[in-house]
């Protein structure tokens, strides 16, 4: 990136050379910056002065020179282009080529070798008619561009990464791959250098308050007046992925009490040195967004057994607080002591800094789900060995054992053998804990495989899990299992090999599904022999007859080809859900609990849980008791991806304490519950206690699709701040985003929301209860958006521009049009509306001119919590076989999606996604 001085311009390069020139504007108060103008390099062998293929043509370096009207462009085969700024034109006739260059250099040093890319080009300090161009292979020239002509040459022979001079212009600094460095002086006649002067160290004059750093992963800040050199908290851009992300969730409207206390943990966890008074060195301007109504929490799970706390009240994510789990177990490696003992042997004693750190203790640390209850601070972390922990928050350090309890999930069951990975051994004795989320029990799934789903009830003091061998519910009060069930199919032999087996499965399943493809095709085209003759009566009578205009026609419907019971993995439990429903008959209500397999297999238990006293938070000591008392089986045995109980208003249940404390209206218990399931092909609405079909809609059979994710909403008016609708948001395998009525299940709107072919992106989405979700659009970036039109979440900054007197400042009179908007370097999304013709309107993507659309849009929002239990993600584990053949399509299914694209961008209102 360059700043153009004095201009409010910057002119930025892509990593494929194409350059963008983006400049700020003003509106209402506001600044936002947006591209006025683009330039693609030709693709072709010459731009780049030699006789390669077109993928040579690669800029490496810019320059801006001449005030900022010209840039000199180096590149990757050694030549230097000149393009004029304000129209983003090469200036014919100025190019500098690698041979001109060769000609000025002794005929020793050419040795038939290449001079290599560009690596670095400065400005000349005392003549700006002067540039100074650094080559890889490690030649410096002072180029004279007035007279076409080199006006000195550095003959250096070490590899080159950077050039910079000394302030005042007599000498240069190189510095070069091997760490080295070195000084050359600029004031030694015409003829050739071949040694530099006498290294010396350039820095650390004028008495630097702090030092920048940016890393390819995370941008660190040094306080260099303080002793120790301490890092200063970033208040932005801090690197979300220090450990890898394995999985996500999202509380809302967190109590400001329990905020309080995560802040004072966190704070506690990297105290400041008393002497240090540094704030944020680094200044981008004024924040004019207003102050959060409410107060969200980010929690990512990572692959080294880490849940960090993030504050996702507004558009950047600031880290409040990280709770590990590793000193729980015994690990096969202790990584930090390794680098704790490099640091004391090796030398000069280097000390880490900055929190990206990728590397893992144990892969069996990974988290795999986080549930938190911000009325009770008490959270669940599960993972990737079956481990299951009950943490509770504290203000005070202590000192104390954890309780430790085993579940067999499969009961005895015979001929079952694991094949994967050991359990984690789990440390005796009493343990140290500092302040904040600590450890009170600890649940092992037996076999140790991955957790794949929790739910939490902190009312009842029960947790529920699931792996792929079962689910179990656990009354973490009593310390004591409550409820046990395998789920596995005589023949889910897959199940018992663990993740690291599953790789060999992937062709076993391909094949799978290509004889189910042929058998489906060879009985269908019997069946269409056997009834060719009634096909061609009817048809015959439905050409004779005209169909009414008026009419509403049927949906066509695809057929669907029911799933074979023993599919690999087919016992995988996918959602688990409490709730107090009514489930043994009409009159009583009580608690229960629901779980959903890969199978299409849906179990309901009721629960007897002891009621505790008025007034009182525990309940009574008594045993909680649990019994079957439904079991649906889908027809097609589509996976489970979600169940959610509906009051007699339609409505969702609240969370646990929100009605007992007055904190959510309380559900209508008077009219009768129905339960909704959602599988990967339809959704269905089921009457309780008789669990009859109400009302359903097949997704798959509608849309081609399939459920990848799903959750309740509550969509609030923008007119009237009384009225909200509860829906249903649904995110399918191809990317799209649908949104239905509940509980009637009529489709509401239908958006393009993530790229068909980012499997990983559509395995991390997250929907949130007010309509609003977040995806990682890379290891490092999660995008937010929004379906709901009142919550969104803008960065509304302003930036001071100085502007010079002598300066006009003229703006590229071009049309205006969506632009990317970032917001922590994640791109928004802008519903723009279309004039008749088709062609997009002019709308600014930012500030308070942006239109307000007729219906929900898709923009940078903040995030609220999910109402089902399947509100993680796990970019590993929920990447199925379905997924990779989504993406493998054919070449005539790829054409047809184009033509489907092409047709949607000519209609009336369309969605712009950048």
């Amino acid at each position: 990136m360059h700043f153009l001085p004095g201009q409010g311009r910057l002119l930025t390069l892509l990593d494929d050379s194409s350059l963008h020139l983006w400049e700020i504007l003003h509106h209402d108060g506001c600044a936002h910056l947006e591209e006025a103008l683009s330039f693609q390099p030709p693709s072709r062998p010459g731009f780049d002065g030699a006789s390669g293929p077109p993928s040579l043509t690669r800029v490496t370096v810019v320059l801006l020179v001449a005030a900022g009207d010209m840039a000199a462009l180096g590149t990757e085969g050694g030549s230097v282009f000149f393009l004029d700024v304000p129209t983003l034109t090469l200036l014919e006739g100025q190019t500098l080529g690698p041979d001109e260059v060769l000609r000025s250099v002794p005929d020793d040093y050419r040795c038939g070798k290449a001079l290599g890319p560009v690596e670095a080009l400065e400005g000349h300090l005392r003549d700006p008619t002067k540039i100074l161009i650094g080559y890889s292979r490690g030649l410096l020239v002072i180029w004279n561009q007035a007279a076409q002509c080199a006006d000195h040459i550095f003959l250096g022979n070490q590899q080159l990464e950077s050039l910079c001079w000394e302030r005042s212009g007599s000498t240069l600094v190189s510095s070069h791959s091997d760490g080295s460095y070195a000084i050359w002086s600029a004031d030694t006649g015409s003829s050739p250098t071949t040694q530099p002067m006498v290294a010396t160290t350039p820095y650390e004059f004028d008495q630097p308050q702090a030092l920048a750093v940016l890393l390819e992963e995370e941008l660190v800040v040094l306080d260099l007046q303080t002793p120790g050199w301490p890092a200063v908290p970033a208040p932005y851009l801090a690197p979300l992925h220090s450990s890898a992300i394995t999985c996500s969730a999202h509380v809302a409207n967190v109590p400001a009490k329990l905020w309080a206390r995560i802040v004072s943990a966190g704070e506690q966890q990297s105290p400041q040195p008393a002497s240090t008074a540094l704030s944020w060195p680094i200044t981008g301007g004024r924040n004019l967004a207003q102050e959060p109504s409410q107060r969200g929490l980010l929690l990512t799970g990572h692959e080294d057994g880490t849940v960090r706390f993030w504050d996702a009240s507004g558009v950047a994510l600031r880290p409040l607080y990280k709770l590990s789990t590793a000193g729980l177990f015994q690990t096969d490696c202790e990584h930090a002591d390794s680098l704790a003992q490099a640091a004391e042997d090796d030398w000069p004693p280097f000390r880490k800094v900055g929190c990206f750190d990728p590397y893992s203790d144990d892969p069996r640390l990974g988290v795999q789900k986080v549930v938190l209850c911000k009325y009770t601070a008490q959270m669940v972390v599960a993972g990737t060995a079956g481990q299951v922990l009950v943490l509770e928050l504290s203000d005070v350090p202590s000192e104390q054992a954890v309780s430790v309890s085993s579940v067999d999930l499969l009961q005895d069951r015979e001929g079952f053998t694991w094949k994967g990975h050991e359990r984690l051994s789990p440390r005796t004795g009493p343990l140290p804990w500092p302040t904040g989320f600590q450890p009170r029990v600890l649940v092992q799934c037996l076999p140790p495989a991955a957790v794949t789903a929790v739910t939490l009830h902190a009312e009842w003091s029960l947790v529920a899990f699931g792996t792929s061998h079962g689910f179990g519910l656990f009354d973490y009060q009593r310390k004591c299992p409550v409820l046990a069930r395998c789920t596995l199919h005589p023949n889910d032999s897959l199940a018992m090999e663990g993740p690291l087996s599953r790789v060999k499965s992937l062709k076993k399943s391909l094949r799978q599904s290509f004889r189910r493809i042929r058998k489906s095709r060879v009985s269908g085209k019997k069946r269409a022999a056997n009834a060719n003759s009634k096909l061609q009566e009817a048809n015959a009578q439905l050409a004779e007859q005209a169909c009414p205009h008026d009419v509403e026609m049927t949906p066509v419907q695809r057929r669907i080809e029911p799933r074979s019971a023993d599919d690999s993995l087919s016992g995988v439990v996918r959602c688990l859900y409490f709730a107090d429903t009514f489930l043994r008959d009409a009159a009583h209500h009580g608690p229960t609990m629901w779980a959903g397999t890969n199978s299409g297999s849906v179990f309901a238990y009721a629960l007897e849980v002891p009621t505790a006293v008025a007034g009182g938070e525990k309940r009574p000591e008594r045993a909680v008791e649990a019994v079957l008392g439904k079991e649906v089986q889908l027809m097609h045995r589509a996976p489970v991806v979600a169940i959610a109980v509906l009051d007699g208003r339609g409505r969702p249940l609240p969370e646990p304490y929100e009605a007992s404390r007055d904190l959510a209206q309380a559900p209508d218990m008077q009219g009768g519950h129905a339960v909704l399931i959602a599988s990967e092909e339809q959704f269905k609405v089921f009457t309780l206690p008789k669990v009859s079909a109400k009302t359903k809609f097949k997704l798959t059979a509608h849309e081609g699709c399939r459920v990848r994710k799903v959750a309740l909403a509550t969509f609030a008016s923008v007119a009237c701040e009384d009225y909200a609708e509860t829906c249903l948001a649904c995110l399918t395998n191809l990317g799209d985003v649908h949104v239905f009525s509940v509980p009637g299940l009529r489709p509401q709107v239908h958006y393009s929301c993530i790229r068909k072919e980012d499997i990983s992106g559509i395995a991390s989405c997250v929907f949130t209860r007010h309509g609003q979700g977040f995806y990682l659009i890379s290891p490092s970036e999660f995008e937010r958006f929004s379906l709901s039109a009142r919550n969104i979440t803008e960065p509304l900054c302003s930036l001071d521009i100085s502007w010079p007197g002598d300066a006009a400042r003229a703006s590229y009179g071009l049309r205006e049009s969506p632009k990317l908007s970032q917001a922590n370097g994640t791109p928004g999304i802008v519903l723009a509306p279309r004039s008749h013709d088709g062609s997009p309107s002019p709308v600014r993507s930012m500030g308070t001119d942006t239109p307000q659309p007729p219906e929900a849009t898709l923009s940078p929002m903040s995030i609220d919590s999910a109402t089902s239990a399947d509100t993680t993600l796990d970019t590993t584990g929920d990447v199925t076989v379905e997924d990779v053949t989504d993406f493998l399509g054919s070449s005539e299914e790829s054409e047809k999606n184009l033509r489907n694209l092409a047709e949607d961008e000519a209609r009336a209102c369309a969605i712009l996604i950048k």
